[in-house]
C-alpha cells in the first residue's frame, strides 16, 4: 500500500491523552506518513477552543485593550500539553513572537492560525517527524483562492524519508501574509496534503465513526453509511451535513483519492469511505435538512410565452446581491427559494422589484420553510422512490410545500414547514434505512 495522509480534528487533539492516542494511531501503520493537526479543541463543554481564544486575543489587541487573559490561557494550555507529554520543546520563544506580532496584523488570520502552528510543533516532536510550515507552500492568489502551484511546492517539501507534519487551516497570500481557510479548514489542508504527497488514502480522524444516514440528534439510531461518493456528500453537505468541510472534496476528487472518516476514540471502527464512485445497494444513502428559507411565489398568465421572464426575475435578486437556492416552476407560476441569511432584509424590496420589472399577476413571500435533501446514486435505478418519500411524509402528517428532483436523479429536495423538519427526516429515514 502507498502512503496515507492523516488529519486530526480539534476534538481528537484536545488534551495530552488525545495527542497520545493520535500518535498511537499514526505509529500503528508505517504508511501513515503525512499528519495534519488542527488546533486543540474543547476538553469539556465549559472549555474554550484555542482558535476562539486567539481570535479574542487579536480583537483585544487591535482595540488597544488588555489581552493578558486569553494570552495566558493559550500559553498555559500549550505549556501543560508540553509537560504532560514529556516533550523538550520550549514554546516560550514562539509565544513571545506571537505576542510581538499581534499588533502588526490587522487581519485576524495570522493569530487564528497559531493554534495549528503550535500544535504542529508538538505533534512533530511527539512523532519524531519533520514540520512543514504551510505558510511557505500552501499558496493563495490575490482573491484568496487556492493557487494550484501549491501542489508542486508542497509535494517537493514532502519528499524524503520519515514522517511529516503539516499544520492545518492556513497558507499565505502573494505578499507572504498568512491566509486561513474558513472554519474547519484543516480538512482542506488534509486533502491538499494528500494530493501533493501522492497519498493513496486520506484519513480524516474526528470524534464520530463516519457519517450516518441522518442527523443522530434527530434520528438517534440513524443507519451508518459505509460508502458514499464525492457527489453524494456534496449534496448532503449543501443541506447541513458537516462532519467534513465540503471544500475538502475538491483537491482529492480529480486524482480520485478516497477519504476515510474515522473515530480516534474507536480506531478499529471502519468509518465511512468517500469514493469517486460506488455500486449502490439501496436507492438512498443519506438525508439532511436545514431551516430558514423563504419562497417567493410569482404568478402570471401565459408566463411561458413571455421570452426572458425567468431572467428578469433572477435579475432582481442579482441586483440585491441575493443568491437563489431553487427555482421550481409550472406553466403560469414560478417560485424562487432563498436562504434567509442570504435574503437578510431585502424581501420587501425584492417583491417591489419583481412587480416593477416583471408585472406579474401576483407575487408573495412565504417564510418559515425548511428544505430536506434525500440523496442517493441508487435513485436512478429504482422505480417509485419519490412516491415512497411522499407517502412516508404523508403518513407522518407532513405537508409538502416543494418537491424538486435534480436532473441527475441523485437528489430529491422537498420543502416543508420548519416545525415539520424533524418529523419529515425521521419518516424518510425509516422508509429507506436498510
Amino acid at each position: 500500500m502507498g502512503s496515507i495522509t492523516c488529519k486530526f480534528g480539534g476534538t481528537s487533539l484536545a488534551d495530552a491523552q488525545c495527542l497520545r492516542e493520535a500518535a498511537a494511531i499514526v505509529n500503528a501503520d508505517p504508511n501513515r506518513r503525512y499528519v495534519v493537526p488542527s488546533a486543540p479543541g474543547k476538553r469539556d463543554s465549559g472549555d474554550i477552543k484555542i482558535t476562539d481564544l486567539l481570535y479574542t486575543w487579536h480583537s483585544l489587541v487591535q482595540q488597544g485593550l488588555d489581552a493578558t487573559q486569553p494570552e495566558c490561557i493559550v500559553a498555559e494550555r500549550f505549556e501543560e500539553l508540553t509537560q504532560e507529554l514529556g516533550l523538550t520543546l520550549d514554546l516560550r520563544e514562539r509565544l513571545a513572537e506571537i505576542r510581538a506580532d499581534a499588533e502588526k496584523h490587522k487581519n485576524p488570520d495570522y493569530m487564528a492560525s497559531r493554534g495549528e502552528y503550535l500544535n504542529g510543533l508538538l505533534m512533530a516532536e511527539l512523532l519524531g517527524a519533520t514540520l512543514v510550515d504551510p505558510v511557505h507552500y500552501i499558496k493563495f492568489d490575490e482573491e484568496g483562492r487556492l493557487n494550484p502551484v501549491t501542489y508542486d511546492l508542497l509535494g517537493e517539501a514532502l519528499r524524503g524519508e520519515g514522517r511529516f507534519v503539516v499544520p492545518g487551516f492556513y497558507g499565505s497570500l502573494p505578499d507572504g501574509s498568512v491566509k486561513t481557510f474558513s472554519r474547519g479548514g484543516s480538512d482542506i489542508t488534509g486533502a491538499i496534503t494528500a494530493r501533493a504527497s501522492g497519498s493513496v488514502l486520506y484519513e480524516n480522524w474526528t470524534d464520530v465513526s463516519g457519517f450516518r444516514m441522518a442527523d443522530p440528534r434527530i434520528v438517534p439510531n440513524a443507519h451508518p453509511i459505509q460508502e458514499i461518493t464525492y457527489r453524494e456528500l456534496r449534496e448532503l453537505a449543501y443541506m447541513g451535513a458537516n462532519v467534513l468541510h465540503d471544500e475538502a472534496i475538491f483537491p482529492v476528487r480529480e486524482p480520485g483519492i478516497p477519504i476515510n472518516i474515522r473515530n480516534t476514540k474507536a480506531p478499529s471502527d471502519p468509518g465511512t469511505m468517500i469514493l469517486p464512485a460506488r455500486t449502490p445497494k439501496a436507492p438512498v444513502c443519506g438525508i439532511a435538512g436545514q431551516r430558514s428559507f423563504t419562497m417567493f411565489n410569482i404568478e402570471k398568465t401565459l408566463m411561458n410565452r413571455e421570452r426572458g421572464f425567468g431572467r428578469r426575475v433572477l435579475s432582481v435578486f442579482e441586483d440585491h446581491g441575493v443568491n437563489f437556492e431553487h427555482m421550481p416552476s409550472s406553466i403560469d407560476t414560478l417560485s424562487v427559494i432563498v436562504n434567509d441569511a442570504e435574503l437578510a432584509n431585502h424581501g420587501a424590496s425584492i417583491v417591489k422589484g419583481i412587480e416593477k420589472t416583471c408585472e406579474p399577476d401576483s407575487v408573495s413571500m412565504t417564510g418559515g420553510l425548511a428544505l430536506i435533501a434525500t440523496v442517493g446514486m441508487g435513485m436512478a435505478g429504482h422505480i417509485g422512490v419519490a412516491a415512497r418519500l411522499c407517502n412516508a411524509c404523508a403518513r407522518a402528517g407532513v405537508n409538502l410545500r416543494v418537491l424538486d428532483q435534480g436532473a441527475s436523479e441523485n437528489n430529491i429536495i422537498i420543502g416543508v414547514e420548519e416545525r415539520d423538519l424533524e418529523s419529515a427526516v425521521r419518516a424518510i429515514h425509516n422508509e429507506f434505512a436498510e
